[in-house]
This record gives structure tokens, sequence and C-alpha cells, in this order.
């Protein structure tokens, strides 16, 4: 593991945040590696207020979606809510459906299948559309690259519009309206917005429209906060905004169905939880059977009906932890028995693979591996499809753009993809891909590091310190959780459970309890002797009461 020291900033930001705000050293510091570097700044991180969310109708499109949405609603037109089958899909589904819901005479939700449907807008979903006399179709978290079925719908008398956060491959001209902030030269400040976000987007300018008080839009901050942690968009801007007041609601007032997975959680909900704890339930349903059972789970209202659809997310969720494990383990032996362990790519397929949790299975395989990584396997229409993860700081997307003659469908991030090829380019498509990875890649990208914000001796570690440093949260992507090296430090240890270190840690007269998942092996640099450490600080639940303990991430 690299250890990667972040930048010192100027000594006068540094001295004005001190004096500025009342702080130590430490905390200046901190916020000046987060680009705070005034009061004010420093005020809007500490106490994030909703009036400093966008006016909704600067986003491009905007104007137009919702005077859409008011005129299918005047005349009573049928509208159909349709998203993707992941956490940013399904709440967005359930905000959208649960708003218009009071506002419409007749409105579906339709969530495609992953196994009969794949990703995006199908032929499925516009003549189940069809069937029923929809004239709108509201997209959510899928679309931007969907301009044949778009077309297709259009020519069938529906207008479209997508609410979507991926990057966009081509403009589509038969869509009514296209929400999405990194389409088509919008103006529109912040772009890096959850789907669900874009969602929410489109409800306040709707609320705005319709003189619909504030507070009803604020009921879906919950799910937006979802949707942010579950799919790492950046927790800075409007989303660490969204994200703030989301947890309040998520731990006092949860929307729906929440409730019952929080309740089984019986804790303070973090976003470390929402990533662990709650999406990974939620996305089960639409993984392993029908994301439909995670919409209806987060609409129930009454209590019977919570807990037989909760009984049925939890076995969902029990059999997709042993498929995933059991698919991770034949991954590693056909590596293994290619003798791929030292390619600069993962690249593995099996027919007979669940789809539903190749990019579970990708990011175990960069956790032992880390590399780019692509786990393949066939559809029902003998296609084969992929779910693609990538290291830090390798943009896996732009890489597989460059496929892209061997490809029939590819989208997403820099960091997570999707795509769809012929069988029969399969070897071809292996062999390219592992040679723009091995051409491209950075040698520093090839080893997993850790960036460490700043060097404190354990004494630095007081109420005071951990009161503000709770106040950095929510931590996410580009507000991670501050990591600390503190050097010289002694202690006793024992290895615990799974082979993990677990640590009574102390310098001079502090000591704290301290844990290191899976780091069993430094067993023998503890006892006895002095070592360094990095870490995060966490404030901990057990047996009724909160303790500070240092979570550690490596030592040496």
């Amino acid at each position: 593991m690299q250890w990667i020291y972040k930048d010192i900033p100027k000594y006068e930001i540094i001295n004005k945040l001190k004096l500025d705000l009342g702080v130590n050293h430490i905390i200046a510091i901190l916020l000046a590696q987060r680009n705070i570097k005034s009061f004010e700044e420093a005020k809007n991180f500490f106490r994030p207020k909703l009036e400093d969310l966008y006016n909704p109708f600067i986003m491009k499109d905007m104007n137009k979606a919702v005077d859409r949405i008011l005129k299918a609603i005047k005349y009573n037109e049928n509208i159909l809510i349709y998203g993707d089958y992941d956490v940013d899909g399904i709440t967005s589904v359930v905000m959208i459906y649960n708003f218009l819901k009071k506002l419409s005479k007749v409105i579906y939700y339709y969530i495609p299948s992953r196994y009969k449907e794949g990703y995006g807008i199908s032929y499925n979903g516009i003549n189940f559309a069809l069937s029923k006399q929809i004239t709108l179709i509201i997209a959510l978290d899928c679309g931007i690259n969907n301009s044949l079925e778009i077309n297709y719908a259009k020519k069938h008398g529906i207008d479209f519009i997508i609410c979507d956060h991926h990057l966009p491959e081509r403009i589509i001209t038969t869509a009514y309206a296209v929400l999405n902030p990194k389409y088509n030269n919008c103006k529109y400040p912040f772009k890096e917005l959850s789907a669900c976000g874009i969602g929410f987007k489109l409800i306040q300018g709707l609320a705005n429209k319709l003189n619909i008080n504030k507070e009803n839009v604020y009921l879906y901050l919950d799910l937006v906060t979802l949707s942010i942690a579950a799919d790492m968009v950046p927790v800075i801007n409007e989303n660490r905004i969204i994200s703030f007041y989301g947890l309040k609601k998520l731990n006092t007032n949860p929307f729906g169905g929440i409730s019952i997975i929080i309740k089984n959680i019986k804790k303070t909900i973090d976003m470390s939880d929402i990533v662990f704890k709650i999406a990974p339930k939620i996305n089960a349903a639409g993984r392993i059977k029908h994301a439909n059972i995670a919409v209806q789970l987060l609409l129930s209202k009454t209590t019977e009906e919570i807990k037989q659809l909760y009984k049925q997310i939890i076995e969902l969720n029990n059999l997709r932890k042993n498929i995933d494990s059991m698919v991770t383990k034949e991954a590693i032996e056909l590596i293994k028995y290619h003798k791929e362990e030292n390619n600069y790519t993962t690249i593995v397929y099996k027919s007979n693979w669940n789809q539903g949790v190749l990019g579970i299975v990708a990011s175990r395989l960069i956790e032992k591996y880390y590399r780019p990584t692509l786990i393949f396997t066939e559809t029902n229409n003998g296609k084969l499809v992929a779910s693609a993860r990538s290291v830090v700081g390798f943009d896996i997307y732009n890489a597989i753009k460059k496929c892209s003659k061997y490809l029939e469908y590819f989208g997403g991030h820099k960091y997570a993809a999707g795509l769809t090829i012929d069988s029969s380019v399969f070897p071809i498509f292996k062999s390219i891909f592992e040679n723009i990875v091995k051409n491209s890649i950075d040698e520093k990208q090839r080893y997993p590091s850790i960036k460490i914000d700043y060097s404190i001796s354990i004494n630095e570690i007081t109420p005071k310190f951990l009161r503000i440093l709770k106040q950095f949260s929510p931590f996410g992507k580009e507000n991670l959780q501050p990591v600390f090296l503190s050097k010289k430090v002694k202690g006793f240890a024992k290895v615990i459970g799974n082979n993990h270190l677990k640590l009574n840690v102390y310098q001079q007269q502090k000591s704290f309890m301290a844990i290191g998942f899976g780091l069993g092996k430094y067993i023998n640099i503890v006892n006895n002797r002095s070592f360094d450490i990095v870490y995060t600080i966490e404030e901990i639940f057990w047996k009724g009461k909160y303790y500070t303990q240092l979570y550690i991430k490596d030592m040496k």
C-alpha cells in the first residue's frame, strides 16, 4: 500500500482560517485541503442551507419538462414513470411517482427486468406504455443513450422527458426534454447530481409553478440522499446540502418502508451505512428477482405489507451474497487457470454467471488484483454483457469507448460502466482492451494507495477536536473522511474473527481502541515496539453507548 501525503495548503490560508474561525492548525489544514479558504465558505460547509439550492430552471429544458407535465395533468393524460433497477433509479421512481400521484389521475411506474430487458429504455417498456395509452414517459437514471427506442416511442405518439446523469454519447433529437447537467451545453452550475437529484430538481420546478409549499418537496430529501451515497456521486455542493438534511430525515422520519431497514440497523445512520447496509438490500431485488419489490417496499404504508416485503428483500439479499461469493471464487480460479494474475486488466467470462452480481464481483476482484476489471456473462439472446469497474485515477469509460467498433452498447461513468458485445468478438475485445490499458495506465495507478490528510499525535485527539471533525460529515466522494498518520505509537493487539487486528494504541498518557480489518498479519510488529498507523476516527455504538475508535487502514 502506497502512502501518499496530501499537499499542505499555503501558510497564509491556514493562518487566516485559524484566526477567523478560532480553530487549531489541524482543522484549518483539513478545511483548506477541501478548498475552503474563508469564514463564509466554512460557514456554508459546516451549516449547509436548503435556501442555497440552485434555481431548478437554470437547468436546460427544465421549463419545457415542467410545462409538458402540467399539460399532461391538466388534460388527464396517462403518465409513465420509467426507471433503472438500482438504488438511484428506484428512489427516483418512488419520489416522482409519489409526488405526481397526488396531482395526476392516471400514473404508472415501470422498471425493466435486468435479465429480460437489460439496462435502459426497452421496447418492452414502450409497448407496456402503449397498452396503457400512455402519452408521456418520464425516464429516470436512463435514456440519455437510447435514441432508437425514443424514436420508436415518438412515432407512436409518446413524448419522453429524460432525467439522466450518465455521460451522453450523442444528441437525442426526438426527446421532448432532456434534464442532464452534462448534456448539450447545459449551463447548470453543478454537474454531479445523481439521477434522483435531477428528479428532485424537477419536482422543485413543478412545486414552484404550482405554488406548492417547499416542505412538500423536502419530504424526499432522504430518498435523494440514498441515491447520492449508493451511486457514489461527489458529496459536495448541492449533494452536500441535500445529504446533510436527508440524513436528518432518515434518522427521524424516513420515507415509507425505508423505516424497517433502518430499524434493523439500530444506530444513527450515516452515509457509510447507506453504502454498506441499506443500498445492498434495496439493490438485491433487482439483482436477483425484480426491482418492483424494492419500489413496493419504499412506497408501502401499512406495517404488515412493509414486514412481508422486507422479509422478501432480506431473503433475496442473502441469496445474492451466496451467488456473488460463488462467482468471485470461480472468477479467481479462471484467472489462475489462464495464468493472468499479472495482466494489466481482469477480463473474465462464464456463460452461466448471474448478471445481477457482475458489478459486485468486479469490485471484489479489484480488491484482490487492483486493476481495471470487466466481468462478462451471457444473456438469454446469446449476447455477452459486462459490468466494468476501475481503479483510482483510471477512466474505464474512456478505455471502453476506444473499443466502440466491437460494442453493441455501452454507457456509464469514469469508474463504472456496462457494455454488450457479440460473443464472436470477445477474444479480440479482450486482447485490445488489455493493450489499451497497458499503454495508457499510469504506473502509480497499478497499486493501491491511501491518501493521508495530515500527521498528528494521538494526544491531539481531544473531545473538542472530535466535535469539530464530526461536523465535516456527511462524508463521501470528494469529501472523504480525514485520514491521519500517527508515528511511533505503541499498543497491545490480538487477532480476532477473520484475521482482524484488535488493538489498544497509546501515546504518552492517551489511548484509544482500534481495529484493523484484515490486518492480522501485522500482529508481530505491534506488541512491545513502536509503529506507525494510518487511520480514520470513528464513533461506534456498542451496548447502548458511543465510543471513539480508530479504524486502521495500514501500518508500518
